[in-house]
């Protein structure tokens, strides 16, 4: 079982590796829900040892239904991502105006990616089709892993869905629950669902009102997770 710790900041990937973690998804601007992290900050990222470094391509805020020009720029950050050693892995999402998996785009965007691994994240959640027939569509694409709360609000309160999905995905790609994720609900998503992994940001707010990955919560989490044999 994996965790993955999302990071907002060179700050936080760095706390999130002295708590503990391997893996972090790097992003700005959590208020948002994420966007694409500065270049430098990427590169900063990349090159802290002992963490897998996944980045989160979003170039703006509000829907999944990006313009040629939006598009275009999602294509070359993918493409800066491949030349940064230490970057495993994008994480993209791409919906089509009537609320379905955007399937020539996400598909276009793993092929671009190759060899890093391709996470189509919680666009999934604002879709309008069967969730079983999104999850299919991503798989067609040949993405690695869905980020998903199981289409609610948190992942806990998406225990559901997410037990079908893993169900159904049957190996062929990852379920991640996210959404929500802490040290005390964290074992219980897990126990409950079967996912393999988890995302979450175990963030604090600093005395300036920005937010930023805590390393004790990092521990906790990781604690949590030792403790009943997940890890």
């Amino acid at each position: 079982m994996t965790i993955e710790i999302c990071a907002n900041s060179v700050a936080s990937a760095r706390n999130a590796k002295a708590g503990g973690a391997s893996r972090v998804e790097l992003c700005r601007r959590l208020d948002v829900g994420g966007l694409t992290p500065y270049p430098e900050d990427l590169l900063a990222c990349a090159k802290i040892p002992g963490i897998r470094t996944h980045v989160l391509i979003r170039p703006r805020a509000g829907d999944f239904c990006y313009t040629p020009k939006e598009y275009n720029q999602i294509r070359q950050d993918v493409i800066l991502c491949g030349r940064v050693r230490g970057v495993r892995a994008v994480v993209v999402g791409f919906l089509t105006p009537d609320g379905y998996i955007d399937e020539e785009r996400t598909r276009e965007i793993v092929q671009l990616a190759a060899p890093m691994e391709v996470t189509f994240h919680r666009a999934f959640d604002e879709i309008k089709q069967d969730p079983a027939d999104a999850l299919e569509a991503i798989i067609r694409c040949g993405c690695h892993r869905l980020l998903t709360s199981g289409c609610a609000p948190s992942a806990e309160e998406g225990i559901p869905l997410l037990r079908s999905l893993v169900q159904q995905a049957h190996g062929r790609i990852l379920i991640m629950a996210g959404a929500g994720v802490t040290p005390h609900n964290a074992t219980r998503i897990l126990a409950d669902t079967a996912v393999p992994e988890i995302h979450a940001s175990c963030k604090h707010t600093l005395s300036d009102g920005t937010v930023e990955t805590d390393a004790e919560i990092v521990r906790e989490l990781l604690a949590a997770c030792n403790n009943k044999g997940l890890l």
